[in-house]
């Protein structure tokens, strides 16, 4: 998974997945099968982990209103880590793919539909505290911080400064109301 969120799906090659996987070839073909279907689990394993891992996230924080800004920022956070940027597998792959390929398009499908339940989740959350505007849909909110959070974690990737992460995450937090 690392090698195909690092370099791309087209980018890594199979010499590449064999030397993270430390296998030969065969193994490599007898357990996955192809390139491709490894690609398949990756994207699922990713999806589920990221969910269960934003899930746990929205239980252990304070408030909806607080997961959003937590999620938002954290896209700044990237940026001043050890290793570059990698944005989002689920994301990239849909920049990577642009629906060429029906099976991965159904995967990221899936993937933004999941990360979208999450975050409408939190916003009911925070509209029922009080927090945002409980007169807004909150569907569509959650869309919005989907796309926000893809544009955010792409800009990370693209070199923008932390500041200016935090910066529109804040004024992201303003638009939800």
């Amino acid at each position: 998974m690392e090698v195909f969120w690092c370099r791309g799906y087209e980018a890594a090659s199979l010499q590449n997945l064999l030397t993270a996987m430390a296998i030969s070839k065969s193994s490599f073909y007898q357990t996955f099968g192809s390139k491709h279907e490894l690609f398949q689990r990756c994207l699922q394993l990713f999806r589920e982990r990221q969910v269960r891992l934003m899930m746990a996230a929205l239980e252990q924080a304070p408030s909806g209103r607080e997961f959003l800004r937590r999620m938002l920022r954290s896209a700044a956070s990237e940026v001043v880590a050890d290793e570059p940027p990698k944005g989002c597998l689920i994301m990239n792959t849909a920049t990577e793919f642009s629906g060429r390929d029906a099976i991965v398009a159904d995967l990221v499908g899936k993937g933004a539909s999941q990360f979208t339940e999450v975050f409408r989740c939190a916003i009911e959350r925070a509209q029922s505290a009080g927090e945002i505007d409980a007169g807004k849909d909150a569907e569509v909110l959650a869309r919005y911080v989907v796309t926000t959070m893809s544009g955010l974690k792409t800009m990370a990737k693209a070199g923008m400064q932390t500041t200016a992460i935090e910066d529109v995450a804040e004024l992201a937090l303003t638009a939800l109301g």
